[in-house]
């Protein structure tokens, strides 16, 4: 399956609410550290490119050969400015699963999402190995290395909805990880995680960038090892 081509918010948006959310997105003011950032994301996503890409190609026949292809999950998630973008992650549910887990989100999906991890699939998601290829959206600009997650266009346009904030997550670059993956946990409510991430658009800075990334790097360590 091959990467989309980057499109406005527009085609999936139903009412005029909706298609203006690109619009106020876009006329929020920038930001110089948005330039900073950017370059750290380049820096890091090569850096760590070199040393994942045996990583990768291991994990990559480990999960060939124990749950089948294709070994890497593609889909569609809501961008910057509500540009949509294809991610790329080492596939961790059974063939099918969004299929089945699309209509659900939040308690309910993570529930439902345990009965559909592929053999290997729910260490990689605990030891977020299944995000190394979205260095790849890293690079491209996708995605930063911190920032709100990336969300489908469906639930966007539901939570928009819902949470009329919600738009706010459009004025910076989807993430790896962000505000509420450290701070909280994959139960955690919609509104709640979204209190973190505008936090995060308000605040962002080089500092809090580098702080977030240790503070993700030994989360992992943490649930690898079970230090807690």
């Amino acid at each position: 399956m091959e990467a989309r081509k980057a499109t406005s918010i527009d085609p999936w948006s139903r009412g005029r609410g909706l298609r203006s959310f690109e619009t106020l997105a876009g006329t929020s003011t920038k930001r110089r550290v948005d330039v900073e950032l950017r370059i750290l994301d380049i820096a890091f996503s090569l850096l760590f490119g070199i040393v994942a890409v045996p990583i990768g190609l291991v994990l990559a026949v480990v999960s060939a050969v124990t749950s089948g292809v294709p070994v890497l999950y593609r889909g569609e998630r809501v961008g910057r400015g509500g540009r949509m973008f294809t991610i790329v992650k080492f596939r961790t549910l059974k063939r099918d699963a969004e299929t089945r887990l699309g209509p659900y989100l939040g308690e309910e999906l993570v529930r439902r999402t345990e009965l559909e991890y592929t053999k290997v699939g729910r260490w990689l998601k605990r030891t977020q190995l299944d995000e190394l290829p979205q260095l790849w959206n890293v690079l491209k600009g996708d995605m930063s290395f911190v920032g709100p997650r990336p969300i489908r266009p469906r639930f966007f346009e539901q939570l928009a909805l819902e949470l009329p904030a919600y738009w706010q997550r459009l004025v910076v670059r989807p993430g790896l990880t962000g505000f509420a993956q450290v701070r909280r946990g994959y139960e955690t409510s919609m509104a709640e995680k979204l209190a973190h991430d505008v936090e995060w658009i308000a605040d962002r800075s080089v500092r809090l960038y580098l702080r977030t990334l240790f503070a993700t790097a030994w989360r992992v360590v943490a649930q690898t090892f079970h230090l807690r």
